[in-house]
Order: structure tokens, then sequence, then C-alpha cells
């Protein structure tokens, strides 16, 4: 599989939401209430996506402005459309090269994105950069080496035992960086004082099995991608595994768990 497919439809908002999004705003508070700052601040948020942090910020912060920034732009329309609050400012950005001057924000964040960003060093310095001295800089990631989201490791699981292949393109091996340990270090190296990781977590409750598949049949995000390649008899192959292997409440309910490493700092 190209990186391309691997990688897949992230232009895809609606899709996405459904496969992710949704999971992305049950964790957002979570965070906020983790840096439990003062109002009327000047946010940045990077890698806004389909806007799930946006919202929260601006419903639970009261910001004095929010800019966010995405290289996608099918998903900054669909943060635009979702979030129409004249405090926020939805562009088009490179975390790597912020088109922001130095010491020109509070609050720097990003919401499970960082992992996505090819120089991590890099996007870390630029955020420490664009914060004013004593600023706040956190993100959070999932924990995908430790099983943290788990409805996406049942699917991987199954995947791999039918196509051992599809173990490589598993969120554990591409981004096995994503724990407490080498996230509070790689803060630490681009010179933020105060570093600390924490973790968030958040039951992901699918109602029946459908709606547990069906937003990987959609296309958007790397999972999704590999359904796609797939022919329909492996395709159907994969399907009933799943609904034979995951656990289901008596009312049919699918329930699991999310957990997210959030690292907070402050800039110098």
């Amino acid at each position: 599989m190209s990186g391309t497919s691997r990688h897949d439809a992230w232009q895809a908002g609606d899709s996405y939401e459904i496969y992710m999004g949704r999971w992305s705003r049950r964790i957002a508070p979570l965070f906020l209430d983790l840096l439990s700052l003062p109002r009327e601040l000047d946010w940045l948020e990077i890698g806004c996506g389909t806007g799930a942090l946006s919202a929260a910020i601006l419903a639970r912060c009261d910001p004095s402005s929010l800019i966010a920034i995405d290289p996608s732009e099918g998903f900054l329309e669909k943060a635009r459309a979702g979030v129409p609050d004249p405090r926020a400012d939805f562009r088009r950005g490179d975390a790597e090269a912020l088109d922001l001057p130095d010491a020109s924000r509070d609050v720097v964040v990003s919401a499970l994105a960082l992992n996505f960003v090819p120089d991590r060093a890099k996007a870390l310095a630029e955020m420490r950069r664009v914060a004013r001295p004593g600023g706040t800089v956190a993100f959070y990631v999932w924990d995908y080496p430790g099983g943290g989201l788990q409805f996406l490791r049942a699917f991987w699981s199954a995947a791999a035992a039918r196509d051992p292949k599809a173990g490589d393109l598993a969120e554990d091996r591409r981004f096995p960086f994503c724990t407490a340990d080498q996230l509070e270090n790689e803060a630490k190296a681009a010179g933020l004082l105060k570093v600390k990781c924490r973790p968030l977590e958040t039951p992901t409750v699918f109602a029946d099995f459908d709606d547990y598949w069906r937003p990987f049949t959609l296309g958007a995000g790397p999972a999704p991608g590999y359904v796609a390649s797939l022919t329909e008899e492996a395709r159907d192959g994969l399907r009933d595994a799943l609904a034979h292997a995951l656990p289901r409440q008596p009312d049919g309910q699918i329930a699991l768990a999310a957990r997210a490493w959030a690292v907070t700092a402050k800039a110098a």
C-alpha cells in the first residue's frame, strides 16, 4: 500500500468526523480542564482538524482570539461550518513553519495531530517560538503503543490475523514514540519548561456493530484506507471476524475505552 493510500483522504471532513472526530470531541474538554487557564487569552491551535478542540476552547475558555491552522482545506471547511464564532480564524498552515510573529500567543495547543507532523522537533520549536514568555504550550496524542484506542487496536489485530502485512500499517507501529516518557522528553528537548505528561481517558461506546464498522468504510484515515484497498471478499471476511471478536453488552452496545497522553509546559 502506498503512503498516499495509507494516509488516505484526510480531506474528507464529514467522514473523519464519524470515524475519529466524535471521540476527539469527548476528550477535548478533559484537556482544557487539565490546563485550567484564565479567560480572554490569545490562543493558537495547530492541526485543528474538523474543529473538536476549537469548539471546546470557544465554549469553555472564553478566549480573546483563536487562530486555528490545519494543512487540510477539507477539514478547515468543516471546522468553519461547525464553529461560526467571530473570535475564531481558521487558516491553512504548516506546523513546521508557523506564519505568526514571535511571542504573539498566550496559549499554543495541538490536539491529536503532532504524531502526523514529519518533523515534531521543528513543530515543537515553532510552538515555543510563537508563545509569549511564560505562556502555555500543550498538546495531546492518542496512546497508540499502549493500546489506548481499543476500537482501533481491535481492528488492526483482526486485520493482521488475516493479513500479516496489515500489522505494519497499524498506528502502534507507525507512532511508537507516543509514550509518556518520549513525549515528555521531546518537549524538554524543544526548550519547554515545567513539562508534565498525564493521561486523558474517555469511554468509546458504539450503539451496535454497524456503528462500529461503518466508519471504517468511509475512507478517511489509515484504517479506512486499508479497508478500501481490500477485495470485497477480504473486506467481508474482516468484518465478520470483528463481529465475532468484539465484546457486546446485553443491549448490543460495544463499550471500549480510549486514552491519550497530554503534555503541558511553559514557554521560556
